[in-house]
């Protein structure tokens, strides 16, 4: 296990399918409903969405003890690792941010669950920004040149998401309607 700023621990998928292996492990998946329903860990106990993300509900609805860790994952790493500083924040201690995601643990080869395919949340936001970029430049080529203020302003949003490994559209998509799902594929 590795230390991530002494606030929690980290692991890699091999070392989360182990103590898989050896007992019920309590694990939360931090993905949009719609991500995880495409597919997740077969490990997951409970999918909570970053941006729905309450700590003190959460530990409070499932009972969880300071003894038992907590272990979230996401597609990369990224949004758990996000979801344990907030925990971390909220006065819990025993978290473990398990590194490289869904990804890593579908490319070790572990069991994972399948449903319906959806477009991931970082394509939409590649999407919608190449888009926006698009626009501004048409339409300041066509309409007027102040339109060239939204293609710097998307581009100054990516630098600022890429400087600080967050994402406001990202958030922003995450809520649309398309990205939400309430049937059976939704754990919480």
């Amino acid at each position: 296990m590795n230390e991530l700023s002494s606030k929690f621990k980290s692991i890699v998928p091999v070392e989360l399918r182990m103590l898989q292996e050896s007992g019920v492990v309590e694990v939360i998946d931090m993905r949009t409903a719609a991500e995880f329903r495409e597919v997740h860990a077969a490990v997951v106990s409970s999918n909570v969405p970053l941006d729905s993300l309450d700590p003190d509900e959460f530990m409070h609805d499932r009972k969880l003890s300071e003894k038992e860790p907590l272990y979230v994952i996401c597609r990369t790493g990224n949004r758990s690792r996000i979801a344990c500083e907030m925990f971390h924040a909220a006065g819990y201690k025993n978290l473990v941010n398990i590194e490289g995601g869904t990804l890593a643990w579908q490319a070790a080869g572990y069991p994972v669950n399948r449903g319906a395919k959806t477009v991931s949340l970082e394509r939409q936001v590649r999407m919608l920004a190449g888009s926006l970029v698009v626009i501004g430049v048409v339409f300041a080529w066509l309409i007027h040149p102040a339109f060239v203020l939204l293609s710097a302003f998307v581009g100054a949003g990516l630098v600022f998401a890429g400087a600080t490994d967050t994402c406001g559209m990202g958030m922003l998509l995450a809520r649309m309607p398309w990205n939400q799902v309430c049937d059976a594929s939704c754990l919480t």
